[in-house]
């Protein structure tokens, strides 16, 4: 069985959708993801942020952008993700 990623393969990795919070590092972005929640017992609704660090080879997103990050291979130690596409 080959490992080549197929159209259908690639579909079922984890896309989030966040926004560019930070820049300053080579090849890597800070994207804050926001998602909405609801307390269990008392069915308030909250949000919860999450800060995750992406892979940008060219350096083409910047501080403010909306992007897709996808899930990869580990990078290195905190970098588990890739920028696809800006929104």
């Amino acid at each position: 069985m080959t490992n080549t990623p197929t159209q259908e393969n690639i579909a079922k990795r984890q896309q989030l959708t966040g926004v560019v919070v930070s820049d300053k590092m080579d090849k890597t972005v800070v994207v804050k993801v926001v998602s909405k929640k609801r307390h269990e017992k008392y069915h308030k609704a909250y949000t919860v942020s999450k800060k995750f660090k992406a892979h940008d080879g060219e350096n083409q997103y910047h501080t403010g952008d909306k992007v897709v990050i996808e899930a990869i291979a580990p990078m290195s130690r905190e970098k588990k993700f890739q920028v696809i596409k800006k929104v």
